[in-house]
């Protein structure tokens, strides 16, 4: 499987995230949202960085019990229920992404939501992953 960021020199450049990633030669591994939900069902972490972080260990785990690793991800959507305090956090949220995912970055968006599932939960994250 090959696998390619591309970001083009004419687009700002990214932060925390690829234009565009191609993938070739493999299966697709569709990720469902994950939000900062422990091992009995609740919502874990007072702070938006908090429940980031287990947010993203939930989708790795994931992937990892479908086969794949972070380097597999190749689209990432967060929805976050309030993007303006995403965006204040941006800097920690992007050191807890490296320190899990590493710094190969999917093609990423971000949406505003009003609430998600579970009314306590500030962030959600799905992914799709190529694996070999």
């Amino acid at each position: 499987m090959t696998v390619e960021r591309v970001n083009p020199e004419s687009l700002a450049p990214p932060s925390g995230f690829s234009h565009a990633v191609t993938a070739t030669g493999g299966t697709l591994v569709f990720l469902a949202g994950q939000t900062a939900l422990d091992g009995e069902g609740r919502i874990v972490g007072e702070t938006l960085p908090e429940q980031f972080r287990r947010a993203l260990a939930n989708l790795l785990t994931a992937l990892e019990a479908a086969g794949g690793s972070p380097a597999n991800l190749v689209r990432v959507t967060v929805y976050a229920t309030d993007p303006g305090d995403y965006r204040a956090h941006a800097a920690e949220l992007g050191r807890v992404w490296r320190d899990s995912a590493g710094r190969d970055y999917p093609a990423m968006a971000l949406i505003g939501v009003t609430r998600l599932w579970d009314e306590e939960a500030l962030v959600e994250l799905d992914g799709i992953a190529v694996l070999t």
